[in-house]
């Protein structure tokens, strides 16, 4: 496997030259003084050389040894729990934390490029700080003072972690019908009883202590998602003076054995009138827990964009390499007995389809992390307004779409490799694996197609979709002086009246196809990102014609855009037709007849 390099040309392209996010910055008065481009770019030259230099050489071996099961306890793999020391030490667990409590507090489009480069480094390592991360913010966000001041200064210095444990046996999507109980004792505390399933982090020894959030239901709680409340449940209880007392009541009961992440623990969790605490107001766990799925889920969509942007430097790498065949005349190096696989149209191809999604997507991930901000930070109401809306819209297609594809680069990464990237050898083989989780946990994309269509598009007559076409038209209307991209602007505006057109076909379907919406929804989250993309990759080309002379290596940008256009967006074609058929060919057959 090739030595991962974080892309920090194209990062800081992509912060500085596309969005501007310094800009957003300047006018939030939480970041003025903090956050500028040099101290951005110091603080992600120091990540690079924590993914590059501390997680990434452990990856292969880690994944190798996996973890350790014994009688309740996990151990992690060898150099584990030191480099998360280290991670630690350094901050970097706190990225995205409260100032107040000893974070950086950094801007969400920035740490999403340092959480790209923890994914690329090691997916299964990045889950530890990444999901203690999303339980920083949950508690910061709706938990008493008293609890903040309890957990955050610990959490954010990385001494103790977090998990999230929705998941039960029988409740995996339909929350509403959990089992897991929450008794009062007299001292405000509760008492929290039930078995949660496939909880990352729930058991290692990495940290001191491990903070659960626990979705629990209430003795007089309603029935369904109305009646489920949220508790923070410590492994170990803490003393009043913050040193750590006796074990609580709960323990890991099994480790799963899974397909990839080998070096992520994900646990059984069995809660048996464990002490914990609410958080937020009763019956209102779901919306406080949904904060945290929210930048959880634009989080597992950056674990599919790293994923694909190591199998692209894996693969170019031996693309380069490796000699066999002849190339046509034109690429043919007759001085040598054989030419690379470069030259060859198909690995050209695969190559230039990683690299035009992977960069299409780190575009995609900060255009996403920036309407979070500007949803948080935004001084002008009606920015948020727009921004919140833009998240709601976009969140689902950063989760699916993300790891749709990157599960399509680490595979076509592997085809370059052929049989070298089917054998463990190489490590090719373990970013498929790695990679392919990340479709189905923390919503799978199914329902992240469903929330977009059914929820957002539908839901809100189509109203949601609004802004974000506003967006792309008015970008549209911006260029038309770009001669040199004509063609390309035509093709966006082709893909977004496509969009528009079979959003208005569905909203009107669904008034008489009750199936339509679940039929055709993952083609239309596809679809959303594509255009997105689409409209992405011509904004990028548009500033890397005009930086070219002074960033010359953005002549590749140039090309690869015309690429995109070339070759993936006509992509949307063939998914709206097939959105367009609707539920029809989906309901011929009766059941008997699978």
């Amino acid at each position: 496997m090739a030595d991962y390099r974080a892309p920090r040309d194209d990062m800081d392209f992509v912060l500085h030259d596309v969005f501007n996010v310094a800009a957003d910055w300047q006018q939030a008065a939480e970041l003025a003084e903090m956050m500028d481009v040099d101290t951005a770019t110091a603080i992600l030259d120091e990540a690079a050389k924590v993914a590059e230099n501390l997680v990434a050489p452990l990856s292969r071996q880690a994944d190798e040894q996996g973890i350790r099961f014994d009688n309740g306890d996990v151990t992690t793999p060898d150099g584990f729990k030191e480099n998360f020391k280290q991670l630690a030490e350094g901050g970097w667990v706190g990225v995205t934390a409260n100032p107040e409590f000893g974070g950086m507090g950094l801007p969400k489009a920035l740490s999403a490029q340092y959480e790209e480069m923890l994914c690329s480094a090691d997916i299964a390592f990045s889950l530890y700080p990444g999901l203690t991360s999303g339980a920083i913010m949950t508690l910061d966000l709706h938990a008493s003072e008293e609890l903040k001041q309890q957990y955050l200064p610990k959490m954010a210095a990385g001494e103790w972690t977090g998990t999230m444990c929705l998941t039960e046996p029988h409740a995996g999507t339909d929350l509403g019908i959990i089992k897991s109980k929450a008794v009062p004792n007299d001292d405000g505390s509760y008492a929290i009883s039930g078995t949660k399933i496939f909880i990352t982090g729930g058991e290692h020894d990495l940290a001191d202590n491990i903070v659960h959030l626990v979705l629990a239901k209430l003795p007089d709680a309603p029935a369904g998602t109305k009646g489920i409340s949220l508790f923070v449940v410590p492994k170990i209880l803490p003393n009043e003076d913050g040193s750590l007392g006796e074990r609580n009541a709960l323990s890991c009961g099994s480790v799963e054995h899974k397909m990839g992440i080998h070096a992520s623990a994900t646990c059984v969790m069995n809660f048996d009138g464990a002490k914990g605490w609410l958080v937020g107001e009763p019956h209102r766990g779901l919306p406080a827990m949904f904060t945290m799925m929210n930048y959880e889920r634009l989080g597992v969509g950056i674990q599919g964009l790293g994923a694909a942007e190591r199998s692209y430097q894996n693969a170019l790498e031996y693309a380069k390499d490796r000699i066999q065949g002849r190339g046509a005349k034109a690429t043919r190096n007759d001085a040598a007995e054989a030419d690379s696989i470069l030259v060859h149209g198909d690995v050209r191809r695969m190559l230039l389809t990683m690299k035009a999604l992977t960069e299409g997507g780190r575009a995609f991930s900060t255009w996403v992390g920036q309407q979070l901000d500007r949803a948080k930070y935004a001084s002008d109401a009606k920015v948020r307004e727009k921004a919140d809306a833009m998240v709601a819209l976009l969140t689902p297609v950063a989760k699916a779409f993300l790891t749709d594809t990157g599960l399509e680069s680490t595979i076509h990464g592997q085809q370059v490799f052929g049989g070298h990237g089917y054998v463990r050898e190489w490590g090719q083989e373990q970013l498929v694996r790695d990679t392919r989780i990340a479709q189905i946990y923390e919503g799978t994309n199914g329902i992240q197609a469903l929330d977009l269509l059914g929820r957002k598009v539908c839901g809100s007559q189509g109203q949601l979709l609004q802004p974000f076409m506003e967006e792309l038209s008015g970008f549209v209307a911006e260029i038309a002086q770009h001669n040199r991209w004509n063609t390309e602007r035509a093709q966006l505006q082709q893909a977004m009246d496509a969009l528009q057109g079979v959003s208005a076909e569905v909203l009107q379907k669904a008034g008489t196809d009750e199936n339509i919406i679940s039929s055709v929804a993952v083609e239309y989250l596809h679809l959303v990102g594509y255009v997105s993309y689409a409209y992405l990759w011509l904004r990028m080309a548009v500033v890397a014609e005009q930086r070219q002379a002074e960033k010359p290596y953005l002549a590749a940008k140039i090309k690869t855009a015309k690429f995109y256009f070339a070759r993936i967006l006509p992509r949307v074609h063939a998914l709206v037709a097939s959105i367009k058929d609707g539920s029809e060919s989906l309901y011929l057959h009766d059941d008997n007849e699978f």
